[in-house]
């Protein structure tokens, strides 16, 4: 082969392999390809293998996977007149491939431009209390109006989620102030229901206690009764069956152990009151004939007037 035949056949090899760069596209699953002809739009090619007319078609991928950006601090003014600087994230997806490529140039910046005029919009109409206790409706309400926007871009906004809020230095420090006082407050009521719940709890101890000492006092006393009682029946019972010498026996033993004891004691006995019976008796008797003959004595002399020569002597 000659020379000239050589660097023609290789010349042949690399416009094929050049032309088959050209027309063959190789699309991945979370991919596709926007294809155009001489400038105007065929269709939407992919996944898989797409053959391309080399100079005349031209393919445009589109990525199909959720995608996030960042959008910078964007400072807003409330309402009330408070300036708040705001962070959030915009979570978005492209849902019609065409739409995407031929609808809007850089679709990424013209979602971060229409997020930020759209969260000032939103924040204006909000007062600085709402805009710091309400994100999730913030988020729900830019998430709904970007959507608005970017569907005729085909993509689809999923999600807004703010990241952080910064008020003012003073509203800072006027919520911590604010914050410390809500605290302490809350400490203070804690306390007060513990302390409450803590002398209730030991009030209603003490009433227990005290229920149950009056209740066992009440069962001993009981109990106590019920003893004697029965040690009184078992003494009655068990006197009723002693004669007289066994409580002589008794009354003997009883003397003798009074009388071992150290101290000085003076014992009558009961029977020095039998043996002095007859003498009070004696002595009772005579009293009463006493009386009796000075009684008499006094009824009989009135009976003699004086005078009448009667005269009573002893002979």
């Amino acid at each position: 082969m000659s020379p000239v035949m050589f660097v023609i056949l290789v010349l042949v090899v690399v416009l094929a392999l050049l032309l088959a760069a050209l027309a063959i596209r190789i699309v991945p699953e979370y991919q596709r390809l926007v294809v155009l002809r001489l400038g105007r739009l065929i269709g939407v090619r992919g996944p898989g293998l797409v053959l391309l007319v080399p100079l005349i078609d031209r393919g445009i991928r589109a990525d199909l996977r959720e995608r996030v950006f960042d959008v910078s601090p964007q400072t807003c003014i409330t309402e009330d007149n408070a300036s708040v600087s705001i962070d959030f994230l915009i979570y978005s997806k492209i849902v019609d491939p065409a739409s995407s490529v031929i609808n809007v140039l850089q679709y990424e910046g013209a979602s971060r431009g229409i997020a930020i005029t759209t969260l000032r919009a939103v924040v204006g109409d909000m007062l600085l209390d709402e805009v710091l206790s309400r994100r999730e409706d913030i988020n729900n309400t830019l998430r709904g109006k970007l959507d608005e926007v970017t569907n005729r871009w085909g993509i689809k906004v999923t999600a807004v989620e703010i990241r952080e809020i910064i008020p003012p230095r003073e509203i800072q420090e006027a919520m911590t102030r604010q914050m410390s006082a809500e605290r302490t407050r809350r400490a203070t009521i804690l306390e007060a229901d513990g302390k409450r719940d803590a002398a209730v709890r030991v009030a209603e101890g003490q009433k227990q206690s005290a229920i149950l000492e009056a209740e066992g006092a009440r069962q001993a006393a009981i109990l106590r009764a019920e003893g004697y009682a029965q040690a009184l029946e078992q003494i009655s019972s068990v006197a009723g069956r002693l004669d007289s010498n066994t409580m002589s026996l008794q009354y003997l033993e009883a003397l003798k152990t009074l009388g071992s004891a150290p101290s000085t004691k003076l014992v009558v006995p009961a029977e020095l009151t039998n043996l002095l019976r007859p003498l009070t008796e004696h002595t009772a008797n005579t009293a009463n004939i006493a009386s009796a003959v000075r009684s008499a004595v006094g009824t009989a002399e009135p009976e003699s007037a004086p005078g009448d020569g009667v005269t009573v002597g002893a002979r």
